[in-house]
């Protein structure tokens, strides 16, 4: 069963990135909540994609200021409403401007030193200055569905449990997102608050599975989790709606530079 007939259920309903159906919302509701408005300065640090640094180009309009920076910018078209920037969090020299607001999603797991990542981008505040930083918290929730109440869900259970093993492999910290709240005291910040979103039935976690699953499904046949046959059978089953998904917890912490 071809990938492409595997999931035209979910094509239809989710961008080509997953993360932006299930964690824009949550990401989008935060950023309004912290303020967001006309003439912030706002730096998104390696999001990969155009949609949250587009959305805070339309809140801080012509007289704010939009950068977004990744290691791998391919997605710009160069007609962006903001500036793109090539940059590394870790390795590179920090912007030389300060931001009011600086936001990083699913970053600290796939940086070299989470530490450096997140002192740089404290480096970037001004006085007052917020940080927004989200991440994944695995252990929270590990079941790929929760509610299991026959053979579907018992293989989704243990193919998502082969896939953590993997994962955990890779060096992959399934408690980072509960983390957040102490590493963003550590780096100096203050009224540092967290939240926590879990989508347990929701196509683009559907579409947020499958491609985890396809980009270790080598692993996963090796380790003998699942067979290339129960894999396509559980991906046909989720991404159908025949069983419910869960993705794992987004945890979202913010916190803000102290004044003086």
């Amino acid at each position: 069963m071809e990938w492409s007939t595997r999931c035209d259920a979910v094509a239809d309903m989710t961008p080509h990135d997953p993360t932006v159906a299930l964690f824009d919302a949550v990401t989008c509701r935060h950023l309004d909540a912290l303020g967001v408005g006309a003439g912030w300065r706002c730096w998104d640090v390696g999001g990969g994609g155009p949609s949250i640094p587009a959305w805070m180009a339309g809140r801080v309009g012509p007289l704010g200021r939009v950068l977004a920076t990744g290691i791998d910018v391919d997605w710009s078209t160069g007609r962006e409403a903001f500036e793109v920037r090539s940059h590394d969090v870790v390795r590179d020299e920090t912007p030389p401007e300060t931001f009011d607001l600086v936001h990083a999603r699913i970053l600290l797991a796939r940086v070299s030193d989470r530490h450096v990542a997140l002192r740089n981008m404290v480096r970037a505040l001004p006085p007052g200055g917020l940080l927004l930083v989200e991440e994944l918290d695995i252990d929270f929730q590990p079941c790929a569905t929760p509610d299991a109440s026959g053979p579907a869900h018992y293989l989704s259970n243990r193919i998502r449990a082969g896939l953590l093993a993997e994962l955990a492999q890779r060096g992959v910290d399934f408690e980072l997102g509960r983390k957040l709240p102490r590493l963003l005291r550590q780096a100096g910040l203050v009224d540092v608050r967290a939240e926590g979103h879990l989508a347990l039935a929701d196509p683009a976690a559907a579409a947020f599975e499958a491609m985890y699953i396809e980009l270790c499904r080598d692993a996963l046949v090796t380790m003998r989790a699942a067979s290339h046959e129960e894999l396509d059978r559980h991906l046909d089953a989720a991404c159908r709606g025949r069983i419910d998904v869960a993705a794992p917890p987004l945890i979202s912490a913010w916190g803000r530079l102290p004044a003086g």
